[in-house]
């Protein structure tokens, strides 16, 4: 008998590790992304005697839209092109084949070929080409017009509840892949996956598993290295920002002048200046890119004569070039906090090709800076360690 047991609680799926929160946001989108859609659809069909208002099928789509909006089953194309086209061909069958059972069967494994062809599977699809086949004199009645009423009718209505509903509750939908985030413009793949783990190791995996999977090779890639960050992370302790940061900075304002600016970043020998209020929040940083991006030196004819009437006062009350920081600083600043782990870093000053990135307290007053050397002198004294360890 306790073995028995043993292998029943053996067949059991692992928990999901998903929070209550999230499986109470699910269940409340499909609430109301059932009912809207059943009640604007009744009022669409009124007219249509005899058709549902809902489909049962609807019901599979929403688990997927609410449940799961990464899913690439429930994207909008996958969602809308799987249904209708599944209607289209189940009708079809209907017609065609006069043995239920047979053109129940041929609707939906086509209605899958169908779908699998045009890049838009959709298991929902399949109960949609059966249900076209023995759905009742109704929808036989309805013919290829039950693709458009109540099929296309009922997904779009419930993307579109989808589509609010899931980006109100941080959950972004459409799920698009991630872009690539390196600044590089050329063939060489992002430095964080030139050593270990790559896109290229999980395609060729993925190509070897040759099943249908139900989450993105985007979404797979993103949590395969988010796992590669958490060993990191195990792997070089508790070392924050906050321990690597420089804390003694030089900073500006909005209306400090060009010329005071150049001097400081030269006087200091930095690249970079951030720009705070007076309660020393960040609004900005200004660089050494900005001033050239601003003084058209990308043209070297004339370079120093450029730069100099570029950062010099202009007399007067009139000017028409930039003469305060605020007018030529970059305004949207990527900022961290003090105690973010250090191995979070390493995309930001990789692959987006950051090179200063300001570093923010508990009530996100500027309490440092972080640069690309900070981070290379602490990654190397913990292989250091690593070494000191092993020996």
């Amino acid at each position: 008998m306790t073995r028995f047991f043993d292998v029943l609680r053996g067949a059991l799926p692992r928990p999901m590790a998903v929070s209550g929160v999230e499986r109470l946001r699910a269940c409340c989108g499909t609430l109301l992304g059932i009912f809207l859609t059943g009640l604007v659809s009744s009022w669409i069909l009124g007219a249509d005697a005899g058709l549902p208002m809902l489909i049962a099928p609807m019901g599979a789509s929403a688990v997927l839209i609410f449940a799961m909006p990464s899913s690439p089953l429930a994207q909008p194309w996958p969602v809308l092109g799987g249904n209708v086209l599944s209607a289209t061909i189940g009708v079809t069958c209907a017609h065609l084949v006069g043995d239920p059972a047979l053109a129940a069967a041929l609707a939906v494994a086509s209605a899958i070929a169908a779908m699998f062809a045009l890049r838009c599977l959709h298991p929902p699809g399949g109960a949609i080409a059966l249900t076209a086949v023995l759905g009742g004199p109704a929808i036989q009645a309805a013919g290829f017009s039950f693709a458009l009423s109540p099929v296309a009718i009922n997904s779009l209505l419930l993307l579109a509840v989808a589509f609010v509903f899931n980006n109100a509750t941080r959950h972004r939908y459409p799920h698009h892949p991630h872009a690539d985030t390196s600044k590089h413009n050329t063939a060489d793949a992002p430095p964080t996956n030139r050593i270990g783990f790559t896109p290229h190791d999980l395609d060729a995996v993925l190509e070897k598993y040759n099943e249908v999977l139900d989450v993105s090779r985007d979404e797979l890639n993103s949590l395969f290295m988010q796992a590669e960050m958490q060993a990191y992370q195990r792997r070089y302790e508790e070392i924050t920002c906050a321990d690597i940061m420089s804390r003694d900075l030089v900073t500006v304002e909005f209306a400090t002048e060009l010329e005071e600016a150049w001097s400081l970043l030269r006087k200091h020998k930095v690249k970079a200046l951030p720009v705070v209020d007076r309660a020393r929040r960040v609004i900005g940083i200004v660089t050494f890119v900005d001033f050239m991006k601003n003084a058209n030196l990308d043209v070297y004819d004339g370079f120093d004569a450029k730069l100099r009437h570029f950062i010099r006062r202009t007399p007067g009350l009139h000017a028409e070039k930039a003469e305060v920081v605020g007018q030529i600083m970059t305004r949207n600043v990527r900022t961290v906090s003090h105690d973010m782990h250090i191995v979070e870093l390493v995309p930001l000053l990789s692959d987006m090709g950051l090179h200063h990135v300001p570093v923010l307290d508990d009530e996100r007053r500027l309490a440092g800076m972080i640069t690309q050397s900070d981070l290379i002198a602490a990654l190397y004294r913990g292989r250091l360690t690593d070494a000191a360890q092993a020996a």
